[in-house]
């Protein structure tokens, strides 16, 4: 999460969204910068409504804007399915490892997932709060570009951006069957990201 303070904006840090790379790039121009542990770094809508913005209003008067980026869903899954393929997890409860894409998916449809398909949800994670708290401004990963227009404009500066904490690429076919259960299970997700603007 970081907050331009001047130019009354927040910008939270949806896991697996590629904010990490945007956070590099404009780490000297925030205010504040929450970079760990991920609790924080990651803290949701309703998390930065508890604490971070009562303080700002507080201390200060002032009532930010949030921004944030959502990822399509089935390939917000596959990211961290790949991510949680990686050496470092072998053995452990939260490693894909043996474990089909198809089952992560079934497995993340579950009222209670395995540690393995904990990985909570976009629609929850930016979910407006009930005394107005919203994210004003939230766009597509896939339209990286109107991020950065965005940014560049709302902070006059131009950003240069490096990947980061990227996920190893992987093929990850899908069946109708387990695609279909997903958009169904997880339909919350899907119609807020199709309610996303284009630019």
């Amino acid at each position: 999460m970081m907050i331009f303070f001047k130019e009354q904006l927040a910008l939270l840090s949806v896991p697996k969204t590629g904010t990490t790379a945007f956070q590099a790039a404009l780490r000297d121009r925030a205010d504040l910068v929450i970079s760990g542990p991920p609790e924080l770094k990651h803290a949701p809508l309703y998390r930065y409504n508890r604490w971070i913005r009562p303080m700002y209003e507080k201390v200060c008067g002032a009532e930010l804007e949030v921004a944030a980026v959502m990822r399509e869903p089935v390939s917000w899954l596959g990211s961290w399915y790949r991510y949680r393929q990686r050496p470092a997890l072998d053995g452990k409860p939260n490693s894909t490892k043996g474990v089909t894409f198809d089952d992560f998916l079934h497995a993340c449809c579950k009222g209670k997932p395995p540690a393995y398909a904990n990985v909570g949800s976009q629609a929850k994670f930016l979910e407006a709060q009930p005394n107005g708290c919203k994210v004003s401004h939230l766009f597509r990963y896939e339209d990286q570009n109107g991020l950065k227009t965005f940014l560049e404009q709302r902070l006059d500066t131009e950003l240069h951006l490096e990947r980061k904490n990227v996920s190893p690429a992987a093929e990850l076919p899908v069946c109708p069957e387990s695609e279909a259960r997903l958009r169904r299970k997880r339909a919350a997700e899907f119609e807020m990201y199709q309610s996303i603007p284009v630019s």
